[in-house]
């Protein structure tokens, strides 16, 4: 397996694990606290990556930690909750699935990505094979969720590209980094529950798992995965990821809800998969024809890599 290969597979393990959320919070947390589930999901876990890493921003991070935590988690979390609460599961993943657009054009703004025909024709595959997945005839539109639903996914999408823009400082991994985004995202969230939804709810054995599960594996793990990815990735690669979470809840609720799964699901499974892998390939080509000389920003590049490999051999010990 070719390196770039490695990246993508570990990136992707975060789209999957989010695949995983639906069959979470319905078996295994109290219903209709989706405000609360969020600040439990972000807060515990970006507080345990910076006792991990013992590592606080200074000077200008403060601030863009703060936007970056408000985009990647504060603000997405809460809009895409809304848009889960008014509007049919299908529709508002549909809705969330135009992402990679956003991300492409942000991209091409901000980072100087050009979009190719290629690109724009994977994400517009991309968004429709996830519409074949969850889509059902009759489904019902809402302007309020469709507006936040669209909201999410540019705050998501600004999030991926001003991460990408604003890489991390020196001396910092990708796992401090994390733990700044996910406990300034978590303290947004924070007022916003108790307002919202009150004081937290009892809470059984079985909601605790849930919510460790959603904490650790879920969130911790699986934003250190995605945000390490956009580092090494082009920021419409990393998106492109995105279908393989519908695709994810659209296999275990088949699996293990009984759900069911016919031959145009099967079909949207297929097309959103294929424009996933196309999404990854585009990147590699336009590496393969990058002069040889090094340059000052390919230096860059390979200091960051050897960093994040060293910091990845010290959290496996």
């Amino acid at each position: 397996m070719s390196r770039k290969a490695a990246v993508v597979a570990l990136t992707a393990l975060a789209p999957i694990s989010w695949g995983s959320t639906y069959f979470v919070t319905t078996e295994f947390l109290p219903a209709d606290r989706p405000l609360f589930t969020g600040l439990m999901r972000a807060l515990p876990a970006g507080l345990l990556l910076l006792a991990l890493t013992r590592k606080l921003p200074s000077g200008a991070w403060w601030w863009k930690s703060a936007v970056l935590g408000a985009l990647n988690i504060g603000a997405f979390f809460p809009l895409l909750f809304l848009a889960a609460y008014r509007l049919p599961g299908g529709v508002a993943a549909v809705v969330g699935s135009v992402g990679p657009l956003f991300v492409v054009g942000l991209a091409a703004l901000f980072l100087g990505e050009r979009p190719t025909v290629r690109t724009l024709l994977t994400a517009v595959a991309a968004a429709f094979g996830v519409s074949l997945v969850v889509l059902k005839a009759g489904a019902a539109f809402d302007l309020i969720g469709v507006g936040a639903g669209l909201l999410s996914s540019l705050s998501m999408s600004a999030g991926v590209v001003l991460t990408k823009r604003w890489g991390r400082p020196e001396g910092v991994g990708a796992l401090a980094l994390t733990g700044w985004q996910l406990t300034a995202g978590g303290l947004v969230i924070l007022p916003l529950a108790f307002l919202a939804e009150g004081a937290p709810p009892a809470l059984t054995g079985t909601n605790l798992a849930g919510y460790a599960y959603l904490a650790l594996g879920n969130t911790a793990i699986s934003y250190f995965l995605w945000f390490r990815g956009i580092e090494r990735l082009s920021a419409s690669s990393v998106t492109l990821l995105g279908p393989l979470s519908p695709i994810t809840a659209a296999v275990i609720g088949w699996a293990a809800l009984g759900q069911a799964l016919g031959p145009v699901q099967v079909l949207g499974m297929v097309i959103a998969f294929g424009a996933t892998l196309a999404g990854q390939l585009t990147p590699a080509k336009r590496e393969a024809a990058a002069p040889a000389p090094v340059s000052f920003s390919s230096t860059e590049k390979n200091t960051q890599e050897v960093s994040m490999d060293l910091e990845v051999s010290a959290v496996r010990r």
